[in-house]
């Protein structure tokens, strides 16, 4: 064999079956996608003040969800569930999925993590969870997660479909929205990433921070944002109102006031 022809076979990581469970169940939505680009210099800049003070680096991913949160609570049919009858449950309270990154036997694993009632808490609140979630990892999931990865793949997602059908239980095991972060493309471009269809039919994709020139000739920070959305269960209008609320939120800054005054 010839250094062309060389290669490393490596197992395929169990905990992969997840993503490939969930990619099946989702591949038939018809997701619309908007790219949005977000001026967050403002929130930026107070993010790098809290960290030159106190030293500590609060996450962006958790003044996102924040915000994300409170433009959903405001604009509830953009996370609504159908149920066996085919009608929208809308409801108040806003539970969203965050992807973090996890060590598991030495590889990282994106983990699928419920935030509860991201809508009425903090950035400090939840920045202190997502930090949890990384240190503890899969945690005392890790054994049942084993076990439901020995299923079949078929009867895997007959158990998705049946513990999803009801839009309560959906909320509580899931979420009813999904936020995710690519990260930077590359240092100084702008980069959107789109969300594969999933169990989700809300999806936050996070991609990179572009430097722009703005208005009067200043350098800005542009976030670079995808919105998806299944179209069957919202139209274009609404999830336009919704995203205009979310972008009107995250250029405030207004959900870091706290760390400016030091407080929690």
């Amino acid at each position: 064999m010839n250094d062309d022809e060389a290669f490393t076979r490596v197992p395929f990581p169990r905990e992969r079956r997840l993503v490939l469970d969930t990619l099946r169940l989702g591949r038939k939505k018809p997701m619309m996608h908007a790219f949005l680009e977000v001026d967050v210099t403002r929130a930026r800049q107070r993010l790098d003040a809290h960290k030159a003070r106190a030293g500590e680096r609060v996450s962006f991913t958790a003044y996102v969800l924040a915000c994300v949160g409170r433009a959903v609570h405001a604009h509830p049919e953009v996370h609504a569930l159908r149920d066996l009858f085919g009608r929208l449950v809308m409801f108040e309270a806003v539970d969203a999925t965050a992807i973090v990154e996890v060590e598991v036997e030495g590889r990282r694993f994106a983990l699928a993590h419920v935030l509860r009632a991201v809508h009425a808490r903090s950035v400090r609140e939840l920045h202190e969870e997502l930090r949890g979630v990384q240190g503890t990892g899969l945690g005392g999931k890790r054994r049942g997660t084993r076990a439901f990865l020995l299923l079949p793949a078929v009867l895997r997602r007959l158990v998705y479909r049946v513990l999803l059908a009801s839009p309560a239980r959906a909320k509580r095991l899931t979420g009813t929205l999904l936020v995710s972060s690519v990260g930077m493309f590359g240092a100084g471009g702008a980069g959107w990433g789109v969300s594969a269809p999933g169990l989700h039919d809300l999806s936050l994709l996070i991609g990179s921070v572009a430097s722009r020139y703005g208005p009067d000739g200043d350098v800005r920070e542009v976030l670079c944002l995808t919105v998806s959305a299944n179209h069957e269960v919202v139209d274009g209008a609404p999830l336009a109102r919704f995203a205009k609320t979310l972008v009107r939120g995250l250029e405030s800054a207004d959900l870091l006031d706290v760390l400016d005054e030091g407080g929690d």
